[in-house]
């Protein structure tokens, strides 16, 4: 899906923008405007280009070799910038010619000095941070998104494409205050440039970072401002259910978050309402008069399958778990056939987390060999993306843990815990390897002092969880005879 993202873990999900405005899009077969006169040999160029690269399989070689044959025409200053910015695109994402990628990118990004075109300036400063996140240069990509932001403001689109894609990159090292703070930027400017639905969205994504932060006393407010929004907003029947479905996701994590299960079921039904709505209508080309709406949350066959996903959260902690199986099983067989047709990450980041619910539910039910076949499967998709295996590590450490203690293995399972908590600050996650690693050591025996060492970090007393280690260090420890 192209466009800006807005990436946050809320445990794992990702809210991602995209740009349905084909104009807006770089690919090497647009042409130049009229005022640009086009001479026919780039446009022979540019055809053959587009010829290779669209081909089955594509000859990228080959596409390659037809736009740096343009370099050799000497081209107008425009002609290069935008030449620049398509081998580059092309280098990037079919290649792993990154070095090559980088020098044309760069160069694409130069033509901000260029009046009058936009389109190239922006998209190559927005691939380009892309490009350079891929690579671990971070620090690199903050100044080119801060540049192309400031100079971007006549242009509504790109404004708040730059704005989603620099608070993405913020959310991604876990500086949410600054993630925050740009979301908040853009809300204000959407506001301005009168577009309340690409308002919604700002305002939807800072609800979900304040969810990760558990700055809930923060979201009831904001959530209370977008529900009057969306809605009160008239648009096209697409983007408004799709707005409704990512503020109804929202207030589902965050009733769960606050435990209370029973305000889930209304909003369940609610979000099942909208997937089914959704599903009738056609998928029509949505281009709004107002150039800052031009985004699109999710695809409508993503929302159905995160639909399944809260689903199965609701049902794993109102305890239904063979509904739980049940949703999961539906969302795993949407899931491969999407992947079929779709690389977005977005998938392979929906599957992990449904697998690592449905482990859960198979290790409580007690099926432990589909529960470990099931961990296999986690660990292969995380062996394939470097992000799914750093925001994932410690749960899948923990589910394994969790496996060892069914299967009587303590010396695993608490190898297993120590090596998650070695890869996790965050907080609930925490405190459930804790307590179930304090377990570990009743079972083992002979190791209280472990146990209270563990119960009594800063962390637990930070978390006011006092009530673990009464717990711990009383009624069941005295009944165990350790004190």
């Amino acid at each position: 899906m192209n466009g800006p993202t807005a990436t946050v873990d809320l445990r794992t999900f990702r809210i991602r923008l995209r740009s349905q405005h084909a104009a807006l899009e770089t690919s090497a077969g647009r042409e130049l405007s009229s005022a640009d006169a086009p001479e026919p040999w780039y446009l022979a160029l540019l055809g053959f280009a587009e010829h290779f690269r669209t081909s089955s399989p594509p000859k990228i070689r080959l596409c390659v070799h037809c736009l740096q044959a343009v370099f050799q025409f000497k081209p107008p200053a425009r002609v290069e910038a935008r030449t620049h910015l398509q081998l580059g695109s092309v280098l990037y994402r079919h290649t792993k010619n990154s070095e090559l990628a980088q020098t044309h990118l760069e160069k694409a990004v130069r033509s901000q000095a260029i009046s009058q075109f936009e389109d190239v300036k922006f998209e190559a400063a927005s691939i380009l941070s892309e490009f350079y996140c891929q690579q671990t240069l971070v620090d690199s990509a903050k100044p080119v998104l801060r540049k192309a932001i400031q100079i971007s403001q006549q242009t509504p689109y790109w404004h708040c494409r730059l704005l989603f894609q620099l608070a993405q990159l913020h959310a991604l090292e876990k500086d949410l205050v600054s993630a925050c703070d740009l979301l908040g930027v853009g809300a204000e400017y959407a506001r301005v440039m009168g577009s309340e639905y690409t308002r919604a969205l700002f305002l939807l994504s800072q609800g979900m970072l304040l969810l990760v932060e558990r700055k809930l006393g923060e979201v009831h407010p904001l959530l209370t401002l977008c529900g009057t929004i969306v809605e009160s907003w008239q648009g096209h029947p697409i983007q408004k259910e799709s707005l409704r479905v990512f503020f109804l996701v929202l207030q589902v994590t965050h009733y769960l978050d606050a435990g209370q299960v029973k305000c889930v079921k209304p909003c369940l039904k609610q979000l099942q309402q909208c997937i089914q709505t959704i599903s009738t209508i056609q998928d029509d080309e949505i281009l709004p008069a107002n150039p800052a709406a031009l985004f699109h949350w999710l695809p409508k066959e993503h929302m159905c399958v995160l639909v399944y996903l809260v689903t199965v959260m609701h049902s794993m902690q109102a305890g239904y778990l063979e509904k739980a199986q049940k949703y999961t099983d539906k969302a795993l067989m949407q899931l491969e056939k999407l992947k079929m047709l779709d690389s977005s990450p977005i998938l392979s980041t929906f599957q992990v987390m449904l697998l690592e619910h449905i482990i859960m539910c198979r290790l409580v039910t007690g099926h432990k060999a589909t529960a470990l076949q099931e961990i296999s499967q986690v660990c292969q998709l995380c062996q394939q993306s470097p992000r799914l295996f750093t925001s994932h590590a410690a749960q899948l450490h923990t589910l394994l843990g969790l496996y060892c203690i069914s299967v009587n293995c303590m010396d695993n399972a608490e190898a297993q815990f120590t090596a998650a908590l070695q890869m996790t600050t965050h907080q609930e996650l925490w405190t459930f390897i804790v307590t179930n690693l304090a377990s570990v050591y009743i079972r083992e025996g002979n190791r209280h002092q472990e146990v209270r060492k563990q119960l009594l970090l800063p962390s637990f007393k930070h978390l006011q969880i006092n009530i673990y280690v009464e717990f711990f260090s009383s009624a069941w420890f005295k009944h165990f005879g350790f004190f």
